[in-house]
Parts: structure tokens; sequence; C-alpha cells
């Protein structure tokens, strides 16, 4: 009783502790003096042994409550797996040696086709070359004739990256994670998909790719089967999944990283070329971040002569990813507090959104941010909803400038899509209803497609991802508006009008024609309702805008009714008389500032003295 009325005193802690050692020291003793008897001992011993026990027992409570009472003064780094134990790691930086590539590439040909990523200009061809070529291009695209005669091992030149990307060495601790590179193809150019494959080989380092995985999204062409299982025996940690029925990119993709084993998973299309140190800049960047969804600096290959464009030692303007209320992504130049925030080449860009054809990421953050939404179909919108997701849910979109990745960009698909193209719709419409809140009604405005699919409830079951946005507690579309991309023009939530502009006396709707991105005279189509070309907001502000690609108003000078840059782009800034409308109740576009109005009687909407009667400038929203 009187121990347990001085363990309950509030005692200094170093008091406490120099009574807690005396005891245990006494403790140590009797239990020296008790064990050195014999085992057949009096019974009065074993009482003493018993209370002793006890004794000990109430000691040492009293000496962990005082350690656990005591303040921690460092916390300790989570641990994942012991991966994080920087004990094992080895001090300094990697050796070139250390970094050697997993395929040496083979003497190349300094004046064949395409050497060096120079063009291979295919011109004066006979008759039946130019059948090949043509048919070639018919089927995918691109001028596979040019790349069937280029090598499959083809160097690039010198690294002309900027000195500081060349100079950059990388620490052993952490050390650089494994990749497992996963391609996706469906029917692809046999020299293009193998090139991708070498490329990937000839430039990461043997230490750290572990594989690359070929995902044959269910390809009908015979070659791309037995002869490429076949062709690949050679390379041995280079191996095809397959998909029996088309299903899409997302799909592939998943299944590639179902069997994938390397601590990252590297994502890139079935027809780019790697420049040098590529890869150890993205793994970098994810050793010291394990939250970072990185993307190489994506430099264009020539559909047409396969010429690398290779970048500038002095650096170049940079760009980043963006996306429209169309959402559609886009390319941007960084804003001015994006270039002072980077001191050179090395720093990483921070970016709205990603193309997403092209990226890096840890293993095991894809899949706690949520891989992709299994429910989405085929292709398209997967890489701005998961823009949206990672960025909301605590992980960060970069660019990486010293990695440089070429990728062959086409002007139009090659490919079909089962059940059409209602498929990208549908994608689109999941990701706004469960990222976009509120302002996923800017979004269905300008695609009525869209609009109908979520009035009709036709998306599919949403209730994973929106329990994933709750369980990785992720933020509103609000705070990605205002931390993330706080420059995109926010338009009206509740414009005036809206919808498609239909005049009376042509009976068809004011349309921005075919790759209208300002400057163009507008043109007269049959309305279709589906939003797009023929969007219109007539704004708070007074504009007649078409803001689908880019922030477009109804700009008239001189009689000349164009689709040019909205001269009112939120703070500080104001509309001039050339984007100022009235829509009066007799049906007239009215323009103040030059006394005019819209008129469609000629070939191109203009502008023209106001006459209510004339029914060629009667117009309303539909």
């Amino acid at each position: 009783m009187p121990l347990r009325r001085v363990l309950r005193r509030r005692l200094h802690p170093l008091k406490l502790l120099i009574v807690a050692l005396i005891f245990v020291t006494f403790m140590l003793f009797i239990h020296w003096e008790v064990g050195s008897q014999g085992q057949e001992e009096d019974p009065w011993l074993k009482e003493v042994a018993v209370k002793r026990d006890a004794v000990l027992g109430l000691v040492m409570g009293a000496v962990n409550n005082l350690r656990d009472a005591m303040p921690r003064m460092q916390i300790r780094a989570p641990m994942r797996g012991g991966k994080a134990d920087r004990a094992s790691c080895l001090p300094g930086r990697y050796t070139p040696a250390e970094l050697r590539p997993a395929l040496e590439r083979p003497p190349q040909n300094p004046l064949g086709p395409g050497a060096a990523g120079k063009p291979f200009h295919t011109v004066s061809l006979s008759l039946e070359e130019q059948k090949e070529k043509e048919q070639g291009e018919e089927k995918h695209c691109f001028n596979v004739y040019a790349s069937d005669r280029i090598s499959l091992s083809r160097d690039l030149g010198p690294d002309t990256r900027p000195p500081e990307c060349i100079e950059q060495t990388f620490k052993r601790c952490p050390p650089l994670p494994t990749t497992s590179v996963i391609i996706v193809f469906h029917n692809e150019a046999w020299s293009t998909l193998l090139r991708t494959v070498y490329s990937v080989l000839h430039t990461s380092p043997a230490i750290l790719l572990k594989e690359i995985i070929l995902v044959d999204d269910a390809s009908v062409d015979d070659v791309l089967k037995d002869s490429l299982d076949e062709y690949l025996k050679q390379l041995n940690i280079v191996r095809v999944v397959r998909q029996r029925e088309r299903k899409g990119l997302i799909t592939a993709r998943l299944l590639g990283a179902s069997v994938a084993t390397g601590d990252t998973l590297t994502f890139l299309d079935a027809h780019c070329e790697c420049f040098h140190g590529w890869l150890e800049p993205l793994l970098a960047r994810i050793a010291e971040n394990y939250t970072a969804v990185v993307s190489p600096d994506i430099t264009t290959i020539e559909l047409n002569t396969f010429e690398f464009m290779k970048p500038s030692p002095f650096g170049q303007t940079h760009n980043r990813g963006n996306f429209d209320w169309s959402l559609s992504f886009g390319w941007e130049v960084l804003p001015d507090h994006e270039k002072q925030r980077r001191k050179d080449e090395t720093y990483p860009i921070k970016t709205p959104t990603f193309a997403g054809g092209l990226f890096s990421i840890s293993k095991e953050y894809f899949y706690h941010i949520g891989s992709y939404d299994e429910e989405m179909e085929i292709w398209g919108g997967e890489n701005v909803e998961m823009s949206f997701r990672v960025w909301q849910c605590g992980g960060q979109l970069e660019i990486i400038p010293c990695s440089i990745v070429g990728h062959v960009f086409r002007t139009k698909s090659p490919h079909t899509f089962p059940k059409g193209t209602q498929v990208i719709a549908r994608n689109q419409v999941r990701l706004a209803e469960v990222w976009m809140d509120k302002y996923k009604d800017l979004f269905y405005r300008r695609n009525q497609q869209a609009a109908q699919i979520a009035k009709e409830r036709t998306y599919g079951d949403i209730s994973k991802r929106v329990h994933l946005r709750e369980q990785l507690q992720c933020k509103n579309f609000s705070w990605y508006l205002m931390n993330v991309y706080p420059e995109i023009f926010l338009p009206d939530l509740s414009p005036l009008r809206f919808g498609s502009v239909k005049n009376v006396g042509k009976d068809s709707c004011l349309d921005a024609g075919e790759n209208n991105e300002g400057g163009k005279q507008l043109i007269m189509y049959p309305c279709h309702g589906l939003g797009g070309n023929q969007y219109f907001e007539y704004s708070t502000h007074r504009e007649i805008r078409h803001s689908i690609q880019k922030e477009l108003c109804l700009h008239g000078a001189g009689g000349d009714v164009k689709l040019e840059d909205c001269q009112y782009k939120g703070r500080d800034t104001f509309v001039g008389a050339e984007q100022m409308w009235e829509l009066k109740d007799n049906h007239l576009f009215y323009m103040p500032g030059w006394n005019m109005c819209l008129s469609a009687r000629h070939e191109h909407p203009s502008l023209a003295f106001c006459n209510p009667s004339d029914r060629y400038q009667q117009w309303s929203f539909v």
C-alpha cells in the first residue's frame, strides 16, 4: 500500500527514475539470492518469490509509464514495407558504369535512312513503292514506308539537352526505384512498335529496367501474334500479354499493371523513341516524392519523315497541360509564376493536367490513388480524370524537362471505336459526376450528348469512385481551380443565354467552323443540337462567347464578324466596343459600338444596318 501511494504521487521524472532504478537493483539482488538456491526449497521462499514478482511488475510498470509520459523529441518517417530503410543505401551517387543500358546499341550507319534522328524523305518513288507508301499511310495514318526503312536501333545523335541535364547525377540513397515499362498496342506497325522497344532497351539502365510489357489489345494482324512472340524470345526482359477481345487502352493498361513487378510503372505509347538519359530523372523524382506522377517532356517525331525534334542545349519554351470546359486536353505556355519558380532545367514543371500517354508513377501509389476508373470504356477522358484525381487527392502532376521522349503525333486515329465515339462522352460524364461538383454544368452545356447521358443516368455505377474520393479525403473542385489552375477562365455559371444561335431567314445555326482558333469568319450550318462548334453563350458582360477549346468572342469590325480572343479575361480587363452586344426583344443582335446588327444574308455572318423586318437579322438561342 505505501508503494502504491508513492507511485500515485506526481514526482519529478528524474526522482521517479532514481527510485525505479533502486527498486530494480534490489529486486535483481533478491532474484540472484533466490535463484542460487536448489530446486527443493522451503515454501516460505516460494512466497517471497511470488511477492518479488508482484513488486517487480509494479516497478517496471512505473518505469514504462514514465517512459511513455516523457515527450518524444523526434517523429520517425513512416516506413513502406522496409523500402525506406536508408541504412541499406550506399552513399554517394550513381556512376555511369552503374547506369549502363540494358542493351548496348549496335553500330549504326551514319548515312542510313533517318540516322541520328534526321528526316528521311520518301520522294521519287516507283509506282510500286508509292502504292506501298499510300497503303501504309491509310492503315496507320503515318508514313510506315519511311519507318520500315529506318533502323530499329537508330541512334538520335549527340545529347543536345541543356548542360545541367547532361551533368545531372543521382543519389544512391534513397535508391532509384526499378520500373516496368508498359506499352499497349492495337494493330501497330511492326517497325514503330519494335523501335519503341529497342529505344527503351538502348537508353534505360539495366539496374532500373525491370521489364518491358507489351499489351496486345486484340490485334488482328498476323505478324503481331506468333511472329512477334518468336521474335521477342531474343529479348529476355520483353514479354507480351494479350486481351482476346478489344477492350481499349484503359483496360489494357490495367492488365499490364497487374502483371508488372517493378517498383514503378512507366507507360509509353507504341510509336515512341526515348532520348539520352530519359528514365533516370523520372525515377529520381518519384524516389524524392512518392506522390509525384511524372511525365517526360514530349517532343515530336514527324509523321511523314520520322525526324526526331531534338531539344536545344540553350533551353526552350516549355508547355504544360490544360483543359477546356468541353473537357478536352490541350497545351499552354507556362505562366510567369511557374517560370520564376524554376531555377534551371532540372526543376520539374507543375502541370494542371497531363496528356496521359507517357508517364511514370509509383506502382503502390498508382493503386492507392485509384489506378484507372475500371468502368470507363475503350479510350477518352481517362487522362483528365486522373489529372483531377491526383491533384485533388494529395498528389501532384509534373513534367520533367530533362526527360525527353519523342512521339509520333497523328492527325487522326486509324482505329475504329467499339460502340462508337459515344464512349468518350460517357467517360467524360463519369469524371464530371465524381470530381467536378457544380462545375460539371459548364461541361454539360457544351456537350449535349454528355448532358443527355447525365440526365438519363446511363453512365454506369460511380459509387466506387465516389467512395474512393471520400476515403482519400480529396479536396473539392473549387480548391483545384483556386490552387492548381487559377489561370483558367471561369465562364458564367449562369449565363444570360446559352445554346445554339439559330437564324430565322437561313433556318440554320451560327457555327465556328473547323479548327477556328481565332481570326476566322464564322459560317452558317444546319443546326445539329450537339453543342461543340455551335455552342455560344450570352454572358453577363454582354459578350457572345464561344468557349470550347479557347475563350473566343464574336468580334465585329469593318462589317466583318469573326471569332477573336475575348477581350475580357477576368480581373483588370474589360469588354471593348467590338465585342459588346445587346440582344433585343425583336431578336436583333445589336452592336451599340457600331450601331449595326448581325446578319446572315451573305455567305458568312456579317454586320449590317439594323432592320427589324429582315428575317436574316432575326436570331434566337435554341
